[in-house]
């Protein structure tokens, strides 16, 4: 009976730290400082700030069907461009934050004024120690829905040979 007390007990006390570790408008700040300082560091071509926000498995999803890299292939994707002293520059315009039930995983939803106008990224962040990594990111391309049919116009060509492809590989 002591045993089981004591092991109730630790349990309790285990389950009240957690909860009190966890706190979410402290972790939205610290995300949002991530997510702002891993646009300012490709602003400005700070390829090892860049890649540092960023998990060692992260995923990275660009605007392009065939932009789907892991960290190695899109550090090699984009060190010509931070070489140059010039990257890209995308200002947050709108973020949402939303996370897990442990607060150990965070999602979210941004809208970013870019040289492609307005974009939107979206991606998955993860807590190691105190710390939010970038795990996956996405950006993509707003389109109006009134503009779809002269988007698809203007893709449909290269959109078909890039199914012909895609659809031989999945034999």
């Amino acid at each position: 009976m002591k045993n089981i007390f004591l092991l109730s007990f630790t349990f309790l006390l285990f389950s009240a730290f957690t909860i009190i570790k966890f706190d979410g408008k402290k972790d939205k700040e610290k995300i949002n400082t991530v997510l702002d300082s891993w646009h300012k560091a490709a602003a400005e071509a700070k390829y090892n700030n860049y890649f540092n926000f960023m998990t060692e498995d992260a995923i990275f999803i660009g605007t392009d069907a065939t932009e789907n890299w892991d960290k190695a292939e899109f550090q090699a994707f984009a060190k010509p461009f931070f070489d140059k002293g010039k990257a890209w520059i995308f200002s947050p315009l709108e973020r949402h934050i939303y996370f897990d039930k442990t607060g150990e995983v965070a999602w979210f939803d941004e809208l970013l004024n870019t040289q492609m106008k307005i974009c939107r990224g979206s991606g998955v962040l993860i807590k190691i120690g105190e710390e939010w990594k970038i795990k996956h990111y996405i950006l993509s391309m707003t389109i109006p829905n009134d503009n779809v049919d002269e988007v698809v116009k203007v893709k449909s060509a290269i959109d078909d040979e890039l199914l012909i492809s895609l659809k031989k590989q999945s034999r």
